[in-house]
């Protein structure tokens, strides 16, 4: 038997942070003191086991989550290092869907930083309970206390210090544990045996204060624990444990270590915190769904003896077995050779080779239980975010929501042979990654790839040319333009069609309206008195949103716009679906060019860090940019952090601008932030171009 019969002996953890705050590196000690690995991997020279892309260990950033299996004494942890660039943050949120718990990474010297902020919201917005890990205390600049006020000022939290570091930068030694009031000394170079030792004569007072602060704050969130404190009995360290990890759970407090992962130091006590405070499956609430006939609210509880319930949440290409899901399981068992219901695609599914996987090793298994993840070999019909379910109790999980493409480019094979593999490889990737979107143009026939970002496209034309051996040439980057309507509009699609015999005949009535800025698309069957019949609104609602994906201004997809059908009339015999659609699609066409419409363009939540003396220049070059400055703080010593929105589209070539300003020494990085309209003169010349 493969399954762990131990619920509460699994952790489901993501390492999530900023770009370069040290996830991989951390991920690596993880694997080696747990004894997957057997050397340290580095991500500077290209040895790590979780970035094994030829492009991840070129360019050294982590593009795809890595799932990992690993034991610590005597638990299992199930590991996923995700991305901390922005243009993968889908990566990111996938992996939060199904985590139960997860480490924040933060770099002692640029504490909270963008993207942090980014995968905190994303964190808050699946609930999932988490611990802090300070890491690079090493760094010259490197401030323990100054991350801890990020954290709570930034993201709103409440963060509280576990540890307390013995020395910084150079002369950083270890790290105290304020429960237990113990010193973690290392001195060896692997750390695999740091020296365990009484609290330094000199630290002492410091260490009380925050033992105290420690005590104080987990006392408060305890009602037993508060009467115990206020009475100044002793609270043994067991019951701080157990009432920090209630805490933690719920979310009232974050614990926050330290420790430098490159100079392995403070992985093996962060482990322990994993085992102490982040949940195991039965920790987190049930899973809930829709029974699909019903639409009834259900539960799933994590058991093994429940209903097989699963949810696919990354699709890799394996060059070596092939077409690879991932799954996490939420109640059952799942089983290879068992036959299992793709509920939102409402196909049979076979469970082929079930795989545990240690990054790219991976180990064959018969089964996997509730709470655990795996890889399934020969799922033909599923995809990221779909439903895998016991076909006799059948539910349908929540989806993962995913945003929208910013950028796209033109790409075209250079010779007839690549056509075939181009569209295989475009096909096999927008499996893999669903914010990587694929379209032909309708005026130049163009393929148009869009995606999150510069780096992402870059990575995905990189990938095809090398993993599918296409030769294809790349345009250069467009930004995704957008448009909506601005006033509200009555519009009429009518389809008909006599041609001898059985004819065609669609007519409806729609009202447009403008909606809130990313509110997408809203489809309403307004119409009384069964003018059109109900089972004609979902051919409508295609052809409405077919027709949407070509806007009146240039040509863009229309976004955050609602669609009312209220009236209409139809054909006993003449009418069909497909008439229905095409007058769908006509009424798009008849009702936006008189709703006013306009031109949108994404825009990105930048911040700049740079040397106070750049400051006058790097602000008068965003403003040359179409940038608003929405604040000014202090980042570290000499530095400044600028915050801005920025359209995209300004935002080309801003590296290399910054570079040269700063004689090399500023820093950026942005983020989708909103859609918003294109100032008329901006938008006139757009369109002339």
């Amino acid at each position: 038997m493969t399954v762990n019969k131990h619920l509460h002996t699994i952790r489901n953890i993501g390492i999530i942070a900023h770009i370069d705050a040290g996830k991989t590196t951390t991920t690596e000690r993880v694997l080696y003191y747990t004894g997957k690995t057997y050397r340290l991997g580095n991500v500077d020279e290209g040895t790590t086991v979780t970035d094994f892309m030829e492009q991840e260990r070129e360019r050294g950033i982590t593009i795809q989550s890595a799932a990992i299996s690993c034991e610590w004494k005597g638990y299992q942890i199930n590991l996923i290092d995700t991305p901390g660039h922005i243009d993968f943050t889908a990566e990111v949120q996938r992996s939060l869907r199904v985590l139960d718990g997860g480490v924040v990474v933060f770099d002692a010297v640029a504490g909270v930083e963008p993207q942090s902020e980014t995968v905190w919201r994303q964190a808050d917005r699946y609930g999932v309970p988490r611990i802090c890990f300070v890491n690079k205390m090493d760094r010259t600049g490197a401030d323990f206390e100054r991350t801890i006020r990020m954290i709570r000022e930034r993201l709103g939290a409440r963060p509280i210090a576990i540890q307390m570091p013995i020395g910084a930068e150079s002369d950083f030694q270890g790290a105290i544990d304020l429960l237990t009031e113990r010193a973690l000394i290392y001195t060896d170079e692997l750390g695999a045996h740091p020296e365990e030792i009484d609290v330094p004569e000199t630290l002492r007072p410091a260490v009380h204060e925050a033992r105290e602060k420690l005590i104080e704050a987990i006392a408060e969130s305890d009602d037993e624990l508060t009467l115990k404190y206020l009475e100044g009995e002793t609270i043994e360290v067991a019951e701080l444990r157990a009432a920090l990890r209630t805490a933690t759970l719920s979310g009232a407090l974050v614990p926050v270590l330290c420790g430098s992962s490159l100079r392995n130091k403070g992985v093996q006590p962060l482990l322990d915190a994993v085992l102490h405070y982040l949940p195991s499956p039965i920790d987190r609430p049930p899973i809930t769904g829709l029974a699909p006939s019903t639409d009834e609210i259900i539960t799933r509880k994590a058991a093994f003896d429940e209903p097989t319930t699963a949810l696919v949440f990354k699709i890799v290409t394996d060059p070596f077995v092939g077409r690879l899901a991932y799954v996490r399981v939420y109640s059952g068992v799942l089983e290879s050779g068992k036959t299992m219901l793709n509920i939102t695609r409402d196909r049979k599914e076979r469970i082929g080779r079930l795989l545990r996987i240690y990054a790219e090793k991976r180990e064959e298994i018969k089964e996997i239980g509730a709470g655990d993840i795996a890889a399934i070999i020969g799922l033909r019909q599923s995809f990221t975010g779909e439903t895998l379910t016991d076909p006799d109790a059948p539910i349908l999980l929540e989806a993962i929501t995913f945003p929208e493409p910013v950028i796209s480019v033109a790409i075209e094979p250079r010779t007839k042979a690549d056509q075939d593999k181009l569209s295989d490889a475009l096909n096999r990737l927008s499996d893999e990654d669903p914010t990587f979107k694929v379209r032909v143009d309708e005026n130049t026939g163009q393929t148009l790839i869009s995606g999150m970002g510069e780096l992402h496209l870059e990575v995905l034309t990189d990938r095809m040319i090398r993993e599918f051996r296409v030769s294809a040439n790349v345009g250069k980057p467009q930004v995704a333009y957008r448009e909506t309507i601005t006033r509200e509009t009555d519009a009429e699609g009518r389809f008909v069609r006599q041609s001898g015999g059985r004819g065609q005949y669609g007519h409806v009535k729609v009202r447009f309206e403008p909606l809130e800025p990313g509110s997408g698309f809203a489809f309403e069957n307004a119409v009384i008195g069964g003018a059109v019949p109900r089972e004609y609104m979902g051919a409508i609602e295609a052809g409405i949103r077919d027709a949407l994906e070509g806007g009146a201004v240039g040509g863009y997809p229309i976004v955050d716009i609602k669609a009312s059908v209220y009236d209409g009339s139809y054909h006993e015999v003449d009418s069909s679906e497909m008439a229905f659609r095409i007058a769908g699609s006509l009424a798009v066409r008849d009702g936006i060019p008189k709703g006013k419409p306009t031109l949108l363009e994404p825009k990105m939540s930048v911040e700049v860090v740079v040397p106070e003396e750049y400051l006058g220049e790097v602000i008068g070059e965003i403003n040359s940019r179409r940038g608003q400055i929405e604040g000014l703080e202090i980042h570290s010593k000499g530095m400044q952090a600028v915050r801005a929105i920025v359209p995209l589209g300004e935002m080309f070539g801003y590296a290399t601008r910054l570079r040269s300003l700063t004689q090399g020494r500023g820093t950026f990085s942005m983020e989708f932030a909103h859609y918003a309209p294109v100032p008329e003169g901006v938008a006139k010349k757009l369109l002339q171009s």
